[in-house]
């Protein structure tokens, strides 16, 4: 057996165990299997010894690969000294200079190590090993620079490559154009656009896509429009531009007149964008037509996800068609399309507005045998369903202002919601806690948080105890407008009622804290909802940990992390 198949592919950093092999095989290890050895090691001493070890081996002779693998690694660790001995040692070990491919690993390292002058004085380094840097090393340096200053990757074209004679090809132009349209300076990116044509070149697609792209991210999809007939050979991603471009502004006309030329050239949009253009028409109440753009967009060999396939069902519910719906569930599943529980979701919730709630509860129990786990969606709909059901019976006029009351909170109706409300009232009818819990989300979204919280107060009175949802809504709006304080007021009142706040309450206050710069105050919350046993979410984290990663903060403010943990 080999030698080198016997070792294993886990850390050797400081262990001695290499030098006790010797070679025994009269086949050498392949270059492949040593690169994998050096990238598998977890330290750059251990990446070092392995190369070592591999020059010890007869018949064995490193090469331009296993060079790059070990700077490679010796970059992860921003070992950047001994990557410059190496590039040195080169030339007499292996014969050659490094080439193109080690130099743009030194580039990506030190852009990793955020070390961006550093990537600039690269060059000097191709120059001694190469009478000058090729083309390839110029566009990866460019590359870094535009990522994070486009200032800084001009300054570089001019001086470092136009001043070398460098002029540069379609990648290169297609970097500066990606830069510009970052940093939203299209009237540059159009200058540029015609410094390409007056050298005789011809733009390439990417280039125009990305200015395209810029344009319709500022809401000028016109000028975008005008600009692609300029375009020779547009492609699938130009048409993924302007179509979402038009759907975001729910030019519905225009969508379709460019999906329709995209069809037409034989090219076809993501699935992404179809959704759009399926949003949108279903929006418009033109359901039947968003299935047959969904069904020509299979028949031209394009894909459609779960995403797609809800988005129809959806319309098709909202517009009272809910065996359509059911009949699209069957098809997505014969093309091999899997439902899952948002499908299932909307068409419980379509069979239920539609007061057919045997398909309903049908569909309930086809998601237990289909394997499809229910979420609260589900469980809330169902239990709504079977509340105003029961209570219907009984109550009559008061159930059918408590669906009047959601359907309008549903819609966005909130004034509507309220009269209902008040009418409900004025006959002697007490709102359930589904009622208030919509109307208290409706006044907190429309911005009315005082009204929500007279509305929970109104609650409380009649018995109903508020859920988290219903406070977390409240607090939510305050967040909204930038009233901190009186979210957090808000937060101790309903605590002092004996309500359990959730990550989501703690959430909202966390991250409006954090915007606003008061740290220590979202630091505050977070060590109280930690004594409550309430575990913090990914949001969380992220708001807490984006601020105290700024430097001014951990150098007049530095606490022990064993206090949050």
């Amino acid at each position: 057996m080999r030698l080198y198949k016997a070792l294993p592919y886990s850390s050797i950093c400081s262990t001695p165990f290499l030098r006790c092999f010797h070679w025994s095989s009269s086949v050498p290890p392949t270059e492949e299997h040593v690169c994998q050895l050096i990238l598998d090691q977890k330290c750059a001493s251990g990446a070092l010894q392995t190369f070592r070890w591999a020059s010890t081996i007869s018949k064995f002779s490193h090469s331009q690969s296993t060079y790059r693998a070990l700077i490679h690694k010796l970059c992860s660790f921003r070992r950047f000294d001994t990557v410059k001995q190496l590039l040195d040692e080169m030339p007499s070990s292996i014969g050659t200079p490094p080439g193109d491919d080690i130099f743009i690993t030194i580039i990506r390292g030190l852009a990793r190590a955020g070390m961006i002058r550093r990537v600039i004085k690269v060059v000097d380094l191709a120059y001694k090993f190469h009478g000058s840097p090729s083309l390839k090393i110029f566009n990866s340096i460019l590359d870094v620079l535009v990522k994070e200053d486009i200032d800084i990757a001009r300054e570089f074209y001019r001086k470092s490559m136009m001043g070398s004679g460098v002029e540069g090809d379609d990648y290169t132009f297609g970097i500066l154009m990606k830069g510009l349209c970052l940093t939203n300076r299209i009237g540059e990116g159009f200058k540029l656009l015609q410094l390409i044509k007056s050298r005789g070149v011809t733009p390439n697609t990417v280039i125009y896509n990305t200015l395209l792209h810029a344009l319709c991210r500022n809401g000028k999809v016109g000028r975008a429009r005008s600009l692609m007939n300029e375009m020779k050979e547009p492609n699938d991603v130009t048409f993924n531009i302007l179509i979402s471009g038009y759907c975001k502004e729910e030019n519905l006309v225009q969508a379709l007149v460019l999906l329709e030329k995209c069809f037409s050239m034989g090219l076809v949009p993501d699935v992404v964008t179809i959704t759009k253009v399926v949003e949108i028409l279903c929006n418009a109440g033109r359901v039947t037509e968003a299935a047959e753009v969904l069904e020509r967009v299979e028949s031209m060999g394009g894909s459609l996800d779960v995403v797609a396939y809800n988005t129809l069902i959806k319309g098709f519910c909202g517009a009272g068609k809910v065996k359509v719906g059911l009949h699209f569930l069957k098809q997505m599943e014969n093309k091999g399309c899997l439902p899952n529980v948002d499908t299932y979701n909307l068409l419980i919730s379509g069979f239920c507005t539609s007061r057919m709630l045997d398909l309903a509860l049908d569909l309930f129990n086809d998601m237990k045998t289909d394997g499809i786990k229910w979420n609260f969606v589900t469980f809330d709909t169902m239990i709504r369903v079977e509340f105003l059901t029961k209570m219907g019976q009984l109550f009559p006029r008061a159930v059918n202002r408590s669906l009047m009351i959601l359907e309008h909170c549903k819609e966005g109706s909130i004034e509507d919601a309220k009269r209902e409300y008040n009418q409900m009232i004025d006959e002697g009818g007490i709102p359930s806690i589904l009622v208030y819990n919509s109307l208290v989300h409706g006044f907190s979204q429309e911005g009315s948080v005082r009204e929500a919280v007279e509305l929970m107060n109104e609650m409380i009175a009649n018995n109903c105890f508020p859920i988290p949802t219903t406070f977390n809504a409240i607090i939510t709006g305050f967040c909204r407008q930038g009233k901190v304080e009186s979210a957090l007021k808000f937060m101790e009142d309903i605590i002092a009622r004996g309500c359990v706040p959730n990550t989501e309450t703690c959430s909202s206050l966390i991250d409006v804290l954090c915007r606003k710069g008061d740290l220590q105050k979202a630091l505050q919350v977070f060590l109280e909802m930690i004594d409550k046993g309430i575990l913090p979410d990914l949001s969380i984290w992220n708001s807490l940990l984006l601020n105290l990663s700024q430097e001014k903060y951990f150098s007049k403010n530095m606490f022990n992390i064993d206090d949050l943990l």
